[in-house]
């Protein structure tokens, strides 16, 4: 029996050799591998004096042989490869044990050189993972040390690997190679090709790159179904995402609707009969927040409120259509960005994440008056105002708490770390500009209270309603709380978060 090993990461290593070699497998390695075993007592054959060829070129070209690979891919249960290997004095190879060079710990290092990236793109290390990986049946292979210890208990009892642990492993192999060059492929485009960084997501379809991304030193495409615009300049990275935060809100009403978005939060939103009330009572929930937003209306814009619009500096306004006077109105505005949208909300909501991708539905459950549970003695006389605040809440960051009046938003804390804090946010909002309008406003929660203290809080306001998912250990706390000041509260059952 016969193992490559070759490693950059020795951790747990020469433990591994230790208990190969008294299995009575040979231990073929490379240079620093092989240094280190030989150091630590573990008999190990040279890469060379197998190949019969010195590791050269600064150790780029060492395990690129036939002798190597032969091993690797030869069938040992096809005739003419044994044959051949015979004649070619090629030895068979039956385990594998490889790790890669450090790329991507390389490349997370502040000022990084070119030069240094390139030296640590291994590919000997892959050759051998990949050839040993498809021929699984033959051959096991290793590239991650916590699966020496699994792997060496295996063989002790039953002196070979199992095929359900060859394939796993294999698996596992594709799954590393795979990772590992899509890093190299990232770093590759954005350092040597910044202008053509779409080229670096070629199986999500086309993409359009845009000037760039949160910030202006971060390269940023866009992929996916383009936008229809009419007017203004190109979408920014921060557009887009603001402009679907607008479409999300107003695409839950059926009524007139208008959010004002700013960091994909909703500084201000209302219904009304028309569109032109709507924007005014959104408007008047946060005015200073509303300047340089994302207006987004879920009816034809008119020209009284492309008017309206026109008097606010506006980054973007999003509708399902614009009347002919609206855009001329509005293309006043040399730099106003005017979409045109269906309000077509399709596929899951994908998030990426450092090392992947969470995948889920999109959080389109809504609720209504049969929904919900009467906690309080005192009911609710004001459920389609507490209906309005909880589907606003719902597009608001985690911790969320929507202050409301007559459907319209007149505070809104978001992103706090405490639901209190969430709720001071929203007071702080609604004492600057709608302070007589805080006395009988109703409060919607994404989720549970934890204490009573937004409820006693919400008193000092004049809260009159709350709505809120329950579930807490503390509910009948804040049941309590709401009997003692007269507030009606009423669960749904469901919570919102939003992260």
């Amino acid at each position: 029996m016969r193992a490559l090993v070759s490693v950059s990461d020795k951790t747990g290593i020469v433990e591994f050799c230790r208990g190969l070699a008294a299995l009575g497998f040979e231990i073929i390695s490379t240079g620093g591998t092989s240094r280190v075993l030989k150091e630590n007592g573990v008999e190990t054959t040279d890469i060379s004096a197998v190949t019969q060829f010195p590791e050269m070129l600064d150790g780029r070209v060492k395990t690129l042989h036939p002798k190597i690979h032969g091993g690797l891919l030869a069938l040992r249960g096809n005739p003419e490869h044994v044959a051949t290997c015979q004649k070619h004095g090629i030895t068979f190879i039956d385990l594998v044990v490889v790790n890669l060079y450090p790329f991507e710990q390389t490349i997370a290092k502040p000022d990084i050189e070119l030069a240094e990236a390139i030296e640590n793109i291994d590919i000997g290390g892959p050759s051998m993972l990949r050839s040993a990986a498809k021929n699984y049946r033959s051959v096991g292979v290793l590239t991650d040390p916590a699966d020496y210890a699994a792997v060496l208990a295996e063989l002790r009892q039953n002196k070979e690997l199992s095929m359900p642990t060859k394939e796993k492993l294999a698996v596992k192999v594709f799954a590393r190679t795979a990772a590992y060059d899509k890093t190299i492929s990232a770093y590759l485009h954005k350092t040597l090709l910044p202008e053509d960084i779409a080229e670096a997501a070629p199986e999500l379809g086309s993409a359009r790159k845009l000037r760039y991304g949160e910030n202006p030193h971060q390269s940023a495409v866009y992929i996916g179904k383009p936008y229809t615009q009419l007017h203004g300049k190109e979408l920014s990275f921060n557009n887009i995402i603001d402009i679907d935060a607008a479409q999300n809100i107003v695409a839950d009403f059926r009524e007139p609707a208008v959010a004002i978005v700013k960091h994909t939060n909703p500084c201000g939103a209302a219904i009304g009969q028309t569109p032109e009330a709507a924007y005014a009572r959104a408007l008047a929930g946060d005015p200073v927040s509303a300047f340089g937003g994302i207006i987004g209306v879920n009816r034809p814009v008119s020209a009284a409120l492309a008017e309206k619009i026109a008097e606010l500096f506006v980054e973007v306004v999003t509708a399902p259509d614009y009347t002919p006077e609206a855009l001329a109105k509005l293309k006043e505005k040399k730099n106003i960005r005017l979409i045109k949208t269906d309000f077509v909300i399709s596929g899951p909501d994908v998030k990426r994440t450092n090392n992947g991708y969470l995948v889920q539905d999109r959080d389109r459950m809504l609720t209504a008056e049969k929904d919900l549970q009467l906690q309080t003695r005192q009911a609710p006389q004001d459920l389609q105002n507490l209906l309005f605040a909880w589907k606003i809440c719902r597009h608001v960051k985690s911790n969320a708490i929507v202050l409301a009046r007559d459907g319209a938003v007149i505070g809104v804390g978001a992103g706090q770390m405490s639901r209190i804090d969430a709720l001071n946010c929203a007071e702080r909002k609604a004492r600057e500009h709608n302070a007589a309008r805080l006395p009988g406003c109703v409060l919607a929660s994404d989720a549970f209270f934890p204490f009573r203290d937004v409820v006693d809080a919400a008193a000092r306001l004049g809260v009159s309603e709350i709505i809120q998912p329950g579930g807490s250990v503390r509910d009948a706390e804040s049941i309590a709380a709401c009997d003692e000041h007269g507030i009606a509260m009423v669960f749904t059952g469901r919570r919102h978060f939003k992260h």
